[in-house]
């Protein structure tokens, strides 16, 4: 008896659960197909391009959505049985109704291992569809991948340049902002370019300085030697996959934003799928703890403000290095893990 009415339960959540992730993922959708069917009319890419650009955004949208109806399905469906009396009469069947909230929870580690696997493969190869196809739909070229305050110290020796651009199947990068020290000389330069076959630097009309000695400017470009290897260039977080931002974590040639950006990226993507979990054990507590479903409503809204909160603060956090990338990658589960235990143990 008791394992039927669990049942019951769970059957309720299931189906506001579907409506939810739809309801979700409709909201989010509409807003990229009206800027695609936008593009459609002004561009007039073949139909099979745009749809093929639309449904590359779907792996991103998912996992959104499939977390955030997790209180949404919950809260409504235990809000619904509590006002009908429904969950009075599962206690009474001797269901306590501290018993119901594993049970709840434990479906949604299927959605857990859903989107573990779409946030590292599937979502970040699909934004660089989105991306690639409308830069050939807009007859662009895609900008090259860049690195930003690029430096290398050997012994003696200083390297620095503000912008590094790589060309894809380039032996050549670009340089934007150069300085260059070499025991007491200094040059800098506005442009240069770095040749990763002969390993040298190439300075356009730089500028010479010298202790004791106003600055010069030279006629011609000037090369010195260049020792460090070229890394591949910065693509954005949201379109690399895990393995290769795991890589980036670990270099420590990049500089420490960008490693720091790299590190919470791969965490974050970790962390989020357990939010479905944590979602359901707190929802599921504060569920049964309400009475009518205007707070069942309120509780929605408080949770998902709450969580986007910190869930949005929290990266930029860990790239200024005011938190350790993981540590705010988790952040938002544990607060949330923290609010279901204190539920819980008021449901005792």
């Amino acid at each position: 008896m008791p394992s039927l009415l669990i049942r019951l339960v769970l059957a309720e959540v299931t189906r506001w659960y579907a409506a939810g992730v739809a309801l979700f993922l409709a909201l989010q959708l509409t807003d990229a197909l009206s800027s695609t069917v936008a593009n459609l009319i002004t561009y007039k890419p073949a139909l099979s391009t745009a749809a093929g650009a639309f449904l590359s955004l779907a792996p991103s949208f998912l996992n959104r959505s499939l977390v955030l109806a997790v209180p949404f399905a919950i809260l409504l469906a235990l809000a619904r049985m509590q006002s009908d009396n429904e969950l009075k009469a599962i206690s009474a069947g001797g269901v306590p109704p501290l018993r119901l909230v594993w049970p709840i929870a434990l479906p949604f580690l299927l959605v857990a291992a859903v989107t573990y696997a779409n946030a590292n493969q599937f979502a970040p190869q699909g934004m660089a569809r989105w991306w690639n196809t409308w830069y050939g739909v807009y007859n662009m070229t895609p900008p090259p991948p860049e690195q930003l305050r690029y430096t290398y110290a050997p012994p003696g020796a200083l390297y620095y340049a503000g912008k590094v651009i790589t060309p894809p199947g380039s032996d050549e990068a670009q340089l934007q902002g150069v300085m260059v020290q070499r025991g007491q000389t200094i040059l800098t330069a506005s442009t240069g370019t770095w040749n990763t076959r002969t390993r040298t630097w190439t300075l356009l009309a730089p500028w010479e300085t010298r202790p004791g000695q106003p600055p010069r400017a030279l006629t011609g470009p000037v090369t010195v030697p260049q020792t460090d290897r070229l890394r591949p260039a910065i693509i954005e977080v949201e379109q690399t996959t895990t393995p290769v931002l795991r890589a980036r974590a670990a270099d420590p040639g990049l500089p420490g934003t960008d490693r720091r950006e790299a590190a919470f990226t791969v965490a974050q993507r970790t962390a989020d799928p357990v939010t479905p979990i944590i979602f359901a054990l707190a929802a599921g507590a504060l569920g049964l703890l309400l009475r009518n479903r205007a707070a069942a409503f309120g509780a929605v809204l408080v949770f998902l403000v709450g969580f986007y909160a910190l869930w949005t603060t929290m990266p930029g956090l860990a790239r200024a290095g005011a938190v350790q990338p993981d540590l705010a990658a988790w952040t938002p589960n544990i607060a949330f893990l923290i609010l279901a235990a204190a539920l819980t143990w008021r449901l005792r």
